[in-house]
């Protein structure tokens, strides 16, 4: 194995009821945890999503009400996947966009504090988008010369995942072995919440959206603290609400 690590990497794939993160519910997680000596574990679980699946879900993947009836929900099973990926960086196929903030909302809903503070997010459709501008059946057939069998499976997809970086590692040297090299390749945006209501500009929070767009976070709260009962009201992702709460926190923590 060439990817060089220094801790275990978990490829994460999720299937769900749809792609709202504030709504919608995961169906089917499959993980691939990659150790430092290259060895893997596989871990797969079917979700009760407490909720009707869409038809247009399920013909995606192919997961139906039927199918999720008898497994756990997912604050059933959250510890032991929070304990699985423990101390593991994180990699996935539009993962940094879907799949992990979809899997920190359910730690939310569940109770479950979760952080990716420190982890190293490895999202390889970033690297294919701007080497290749492809899908991921078609990355798997460019970079592994096979065809995915059983796609949009959450354990399929998330296998090839694994082996589509080991792959562009192979071709790409530019991108280099290590997890920071890639990252710094893909040139991630500083995150703030995943579904990047806040950006960071100059290290400071400002706002991404609406009609605050590019003012400073702390800023609006101090002018208009009701602005910040407003959103944790609103239909928005309980990162978002975290993360707001957080600077709210640390801006009255200023006053003191």
């Amino acid at each position: 194995m060439k990817l060089q690590l220094t801790r275990p990497i978990a490829f994460i794939d999720l299937e769900t009821t749809g792609t709202n993160l504030a709504l919608d519910r995961i169906v089917e997680i499959a993980i691939v945890k990659v150790g430092v000596d290259g060895t893997r574990q596989t871990k797969r679980r079917l979700i009760n999503p407490l909720m009707p699946i869409p038809k247009a879900s399920s013909d995606v993947h192919g997961i139906s009400d039927e199918m999720v009836k008898d497994a756990p929900s997912f604050k059933q099973v959250a510890n032991e996947i929070k304990q699985f990926i423990e101390q593991c960086d994180i990699g996935g196929y539009n993962s940094n966009r879907f799949d992990i903030p979809m899997l920190v909302e359910e730690f939310l809903r569940a109770g479950l504090e979760f952080t990716v503070d420190g982890r190293k997010l490895i999202d390889v459709q970033r690297v294919f988008h701007l080497m290749e501008q492809r899908t991921l059946s078609a990355a798997y057939k460019f970079y592994c010369q096979k065809t995915l069998e059983g796609a949009h499976g959450a354990e399929a997809d998330a296998a090839a995942t694994a082996e589509i970086l080991e792959a562009q590692i192979e071709r790409y040297p530019e991108i280099g072995v290590t997890l920071e090299s890639i990252c710094s390749f893909c040139g991630e945006e500083d995150l703030v919440d995943f579904a990047r209501r806040f950006v960071k500009v100059d290290c400071k929070e400002v706002f991404n959206f609406g009609k605050h767009k590019g003012r400073c976070v702390e800023d609006v709260l101090k002018a208009e603290p009701q602005y910040y009962d407003w959103m944790m009201k609103g239909d928005f992702p309980l990162h978002t609400k975290q993360k707001l709460t957080e600077i709210m926190k640390r801006s009255l923590l200023k006053k003191v």
